[in-house]
C-alpha cells in the first residue's frame, strides 16, 4: 500500500469527521488549530515530498501482510525472468564469440571449419531493466601456453559393446580414464596445455582416402538396433559388415566391437582430436604432445576395419599435413607391438612420409601377419618403409635392452638421416610388460619408453606428437603414459638400471635387425656404420661412438697440420688410421694413434 493512497484514506476519514456535528473535531497533537492542519494535508496531497519535508506526519494504516509478501514474489519473479532473459542473451553472445575465434583460428592454419547452425539472437520479451543490465565483454581468448598438449574427451568413453560386459574386451573405456586420471593425480596434467576438441566428418574422414570404414553406409541402411526386427537379423544372414560376437554383442569381425549410436562419434572425434593436436604442434603453438584418445587406428585399412580399429587418426594427421600444411618429410614411429598394416598401406608409395615400425612379427605369425622386413615400399616410395620385425617368439621375450638396440641401431640413425619435418607415434604400449602373449608378451618397462620419447624429441626441431593406439593392461599403460609425458615436458628422467646398460641383446634380436639392415642398407648410408655394433650392449656401443669420435676429431686435426706436406706421406697416415680403427682392436687403435703421432714429429724434423 503506497503513500498516497495512505494520505487519501485520512483525508477521506477526517473528511466523514466534519460531516458529525454533534461530534467535536480532533486536534491534532503538534497542531492546535483546525485550519492550519487542513491548509497542510492539502498541501501534502498537492507536493506529498514537500510535506513531507515539513514535519508533517501522516497517519497510516497498518500494511496488510498478505498483499505485501504477493507484491513482493511478484518483483521477485520479475527480477528472475528478466535475470535469465540476459544471462541467455550473454551465453549465446560468448557462444558465437568462441566460435567465430576458433574459426579464425583453424583459417589461419589453413583449415576449412563451416560453424554449425545457431538460433538467432533474440529477446523473449523488452524489458525496461534489460538497459540497465551489466554488459559482460568477453576476454579474447588466451594464448596458449608454449608446452606440451594434451587431448582428451569423456565421450569417447562411451564406445562400448552392446553387451554391457566390459571384462570380456580388452579395448575398453576404461583405458583412457585411467591414463587421465593417472596425468592428474601426478600433476602432470597441470603442466600441459589442454587443447580444443573437434569431432571430424566422415566426408573428412573419407575425402582422405585413409583408412576409413564405411560408417555413412552403417549409419544409413543398418540401423540394427532401431528396429524390431534386430534380433531376427541376429539369427539370419546379418549385412556382411557385420558378425555377431561371442559375448552377444555386434562387432564389425571378431574383436572390433560396435555400438550404433556413440562407436561412430567416438571415432571421429578421435581422429578430430589427433588431428587438432598434430595441426597445432606442426604451427608452432605448442611444444609437442600427447593425445589420450579410443578407439585406436593404426590397423584400420581403406574400408576396411579391424583390430579394435575404425579410422586411422595418425595416418589422417600427416595427410592432412601435407595437403593443408605443406610438411615436406614426415616421421611415423610405430611401437605398438602390432604391425601398423593400415598406415603401412597408406603410404607405401609416398617418399615424404617414412614410416618405421617395431612390432612382434614372429615370421608372420603374430596378428596382423604383415610387417616382414622386405616390406620396404613401393615405386617412389621404396625404402620408406622399414619394419623392424621381431622374430623368434618369447624365448626370451624382447625387453628394454633389444628395443634400446633397435632404436640406436636402426630406427634413430635412418630418422636423423631423412631429417623430418614433424613427428608423428603410433604410440601403443602393448609391449609393456603385464600384457598375456596373445596381446603381447613382450617385457620393456615404463621407463624405457620415456627414453625412447626423449630420443625422439631430438629430431624435427622437437616437433613430436604421441597418440595412443594399444595397450589393455590399466598399470602397463598408466605407468607408460606417465613417462612419455614426463619426458615431453623435459623433466628428468629415471636412470636405466644398471644391467640394461651393460646386457646385450638377445641373440634372436640381433638376427632380426641383420635382416633389416640386409634389406635397408642399399637406402639408407647410415647403417653401415651400425653392422659392427649390433650386438654391443649400450655401454659398449656408447664407447665405440666416442672413440669413433676421437677419431674423426684426430683425422681433422692431422689433415690441417699436413696440409703442406707431401700427398704421399699425407695419405699414408690417413690409411694407416683407418686401418687400424676397422681392425676392431682398441689397443691397435691407442697403438696406430702414437705411432702417427711419431711419424708426425719426424716428418716435422725433416
Amino acid at each position: 500500500m503506497d503513500l498516497l493512497a495512505s494520505i487519501r484514506i485520512i483525508k477521506l476519514e477526517s473528511d466523514i469527521m466534519a460531516t458529525k456535528p454533534n461530534e467535536p473535531g480532533r486536534q491534532h497533537e503538534s497542531h492546535p488549530e483546525e485550519t492550519e492542519e487542513e491548509l497542510r494535508e492539502h498541501q501534502a496531497l498537492n507536493d506529498p515530498a514537500e510535506g513531507l519535508t515539513c514535519g508533517v506526519t501522516i497517519k497510516q494504516e497498518p500494511p496488510d501482510p498478505l498483499e505485501e509478501e504477493l507484491q513482493q514474489r511478484e518483483r521477485q519473479a520479475e527480477h528472475e525472468l528478466i535475470f535469465r532473459q540476459q544471462q541467455a542473451l550473454l551465453l549465446e553472445q560468448q557462444r558465437i564469440h568462441q566460435l567465430r575465434n576458433y574459426q579464425a583460428s583453424m583459417e589461419a592454419a589453413g583449415l576449412s571449419v563451416t560453424l554449425p547452425g545457431h538460433r538467432p539472437l533474440s529477446r523473449a520479451q523488452s524489458s525496461p531493466a534489460s538497459a540497465t543490465f551489466p554488459i559482460v565483454v568477453q576476454e579474447p581468448p588466451t594464448k596458449p601456453r608454449f608446452t606440451t598438449g594434451l587431448v582428451y574427451d569423456t565421450l569417447m568413453q562411451k564406445h562400448q559393446c552392446m553387451c554391457g560386459n566390459t571384462n570380456t574386451h580388452p579395448e575398453h573405456a576404461g583405458r583412457i580414464q585411467s591414463i587421465w586420471s593417472r596425468l592428474q593425480e601426478t600433476g602432470l596434467r597441470s603442466k600441459c596445455e589442454l587443447t580444443q576438441r573437434t569431432p571430424y566428418g566422415l566426408d573428412e574422414c573419407h575425402g582422405t582416402l585413409l583408412q576409413s570404414l564405411r560408417l555413412q553406409h552403417i549409419l544409413t541402411e543398418t540401423r540394427l538396433c532401431a528396429h524390431t526386427h534386430f534380433h531376427t537379423q541376429l539369427q539370419g544372414s546379418v549385412t556382411p559388415m557385420f558378425v555377431r560376437l561371442p559375448c552377444g554383442g555386434i562387432g564389425v569381425d571378431s574383436d572390433t566391437i560396435w555400438n550404433e549410436v556413440h562407436s561412430s562419434s567416438a571415432a571421429r572425434l578421435a581422429v578430430g582430436s589427433v588431428v587438432e593436436l598434430v595441426f597445432k604442434v606442426a604451427s608452432g603453438e605448442l611444444k609437442n604432445g600427447f593425445a589420450v584418445v579410443r578407439p585406436p587406428g593404426h590397423h584400420a585399412e581403406e574400408s576396411t576395419p579391424m583390430g579394435f580399429c575404425y579410422f586411422n587418426s595418425v595416418a589422417i594427421a600427416a595427410k592432412l599435413l601435407q595437403q593443408r600444411l605443406n610438411v615436406s618429410k614426415i616421421l611415423i614411429v610405430d611401437w605398438d607391438v602390432h604391425h601398423g598394416n593400415g598406415t603401412q598401406q597408406a603410404f607405401y608409395s609416398d617418399p615424404n612420409v617414412l614410416y618405421l615400425s617395431l612390432h612382434r612379427y614372429d615370421d608372420g605369425n603374430f596378428f596382423p601377419g604383415s610387417g616382414a622386413p622386405d616390406e620396404v615400399g613401393a615405386g617412389p616410395g621404396v625404402g620408406f618403409n622399414v619394419n623392424m620385425a621381431f622374430t623368434g617368439g618369447l624365448e626370451p621375450p624382447m625387453g628394454d635392452v633389444e628395443y634400446l638396440a633397435a632404436f640406436r641401431s636402426i630406427v634413430m640413425p635412418i630418422a636423423n638421416e631423412f631429417a623430418p619435418d614433424v613427428v608423428l607415434v603410433s604410440s601403443g604400449f602393448d609391449a609393456v610388460e603385464g600384457h598375456p602373449p596373445p596381446l603381447g608378451g613382450y617385457r620393456l618397462t615404463a621407463k624405457c619408453f620415456g627414453y625412447l620419447t626423449k630420443q625422439l624429441m631430438g629430431l624435427a626441431g622437437g616437433r613430436l606428437v604421441l597418440a595412443l593406439e594399444g595397450g589393455h593392461d590399466l598399470t602397463a599403460i598408466c605407468d607408460a603414459s606417465e613417462a612419455c609425458v614426463s619426458a615431453l615436458l623435459g623433466n628428468e628422467l629415471e636412470p636405466l638400471p644398471e644391467n640394461v646398460l651393460q646386457q646385450r641383446p638377445n641373440l634372436n634380436a640381433v638376427r632380426s635387425m641383420e635382416k633389416v639392415l640386409e634389406a635397408h642398407s642399399k637406402y639408407w648410408c647410415c647403417l653401415q656404420r651400425s653392422v659392427s655394433t649390433l650386438g654391443y650392449s649400450l655401454i659398449e656401443a656408447q664407447k665405440c661412438e666416442t672413440e669413433e669420435a676421437e677419431t674423426v676429431t684426430a683425422m681433422a686435426s692431422l689433415s690441417v697440420a699436413t696440409k703442406n706436406m707431401g700427398k704421399r706421406k699425407s695419405r699414408m697416415i690417413e690409411l694407416f688410421i683407418l686401418f687400424m680403427y676397422f681392425s676392431q682392436q682398441t689397443f691397435a687403435y691407442f697403438i696406430a694413434l702414437n705411432v702417427t703421432a711419431f711419424i708426425f714429429e719426424l716428418e716435422l724434423h725433416f
